[in-house]
């Protein structure tokens, strides 16, 4: 057995008892979903539960792929685009609509993953970033899209010919369908013998190399699986705010979906939920300050970064260990 492979038996075996804890969070999580549109709009936590995926799906790549892109909000948008045309205009039920950005945003990154993982470092960064700017022109310029306007007035139609979505109730059962199975997807991804092997790359990626695996190939499969649940992320948005919008496959969605893994904590499996969490916070209740939201935004990173480098949820799980 090599070092690695002794390593990745050291870590499964050793995580058992954090596992169980993470069974019971997620146990807490569902019981709080199940409650909390007694308590809440419900709509905003639909909003929530979008990006929390979007940025459960980027932690994969640069928390435990240890790869930074710049350009997720192609993946986010496009799929959100592909949805809602298909809905509007091709008369598709939603979850055809919704598989069908999901794969046309896992189809993109396939493509612009085997582009970009030739390089590293910030220049993996620029490519994804130029790649991401063109997904953005072709929204911008493309005839279906509505430019500026966007793709309105999104049909929400009837699940599977049976579920009417129009029902928010209805609508919101769904989404945290949604939202749980990407969840446990991802998190059955970083536990499995692939996951212990995008670590090991992060970490020494020349040391998994001299060991035998095919670095590029993992890469570019949890590019691929980031693109699509990042895709499924931005085709359910659509579905719950009947919009899609330039906004989606902005660069500064890119950004936004940095900072919610940063904030929350990169590398941890709940992390990106708190910051997706915090940032659809403030965009809701500090709207009324109109830019002044991008300084306030820009000062808690500054402060997440000099004071709790681990991110939010990092912090709180080192203290736990401890026993704090």
């Amino acid at each position: 057995m090599t070092s690695l492979d002794s390593l990745m038996t050291a870590n499964a075996a050793g995580s058992r008892p954090d596992r169980a804890l993470h069974g019971w969070i997620m146990v807490g999580i569902a019981i709080l979903l199940a409650i909390a549109p007694f308590f809440f709009y419900p709509i905003f936590i639909l909003k929530f539960l979008c990006f929390a995926l979007f940025a459960l799906a980027f932690n994969l790549l640069l928390g435990f792929g240890g790869l930074l892109s710049f350009g997720h909000a192609a993946f986010f948008g496009a799929a959100g685009y592909i949805c809602a045309h298909s809905a509007k205009v091709w008369g598709l039920t939603p979850e055809l609509a919704i598989l069908l950005g999901t794969l046309t945003a896992t189809l993109l990154g396939g493509a612009f993953g085997w582009i970009a993982i030739r390089r590293q470092g910030i220049y993996f960064a620029m490519i994804t970033l130029a790649l991401a700017q063109m997904v953005y022109f072709v929204a911008l310029q493309a005839p279906f899209t509505g430019a500026e306007d966007g793709i309105q007035a999104v049909p929400r139609g009837k699940l599977f010919g049976i579920v009417d979505l129009r029902n928010d109730l209805a609508l919101y059962c769904v989404v945290v369908v949604i939202f749980m199975c990407g969840l446990l997807f991802l998190y059955r991804v970083i536990h499995s013998p692939f996951g212990q092997v995008l670590k090991s790359i992060r970490e020494n990626e020349a040391r998994a190399i001299s060991l035998g695996y095919d670095t590029d190939r993992y890469k570019l499969l949890v590019f691929v699986i980031s693109a699509g649940i990042a895709g499924l992320a931005g085709a359910t948005k659509v579905i719950v705010l009947q919009l899609a919008s330039l906004t989606d496959v902005h660069w500064s969605m890119s950004g936004e979906v940095v900072l919610m893994t940063l904030v929350g904590g990169m590398g941890t499996i709940f992390g990106p939920i708190v910051g997706a969490l915090i940032m659809v916070l403030m965009q809701s209740y500090l709207a009324h300050l109109g830019a002044w939201i991008v300084v306030i935004q820009g000062v808690i990173f500054i402060v997440v970064v000099m004071l709790f480098r681990e991110g939010v949820v990092g912090v709180l799980a080192k203290m736990f260990r401890r026993g704090l």
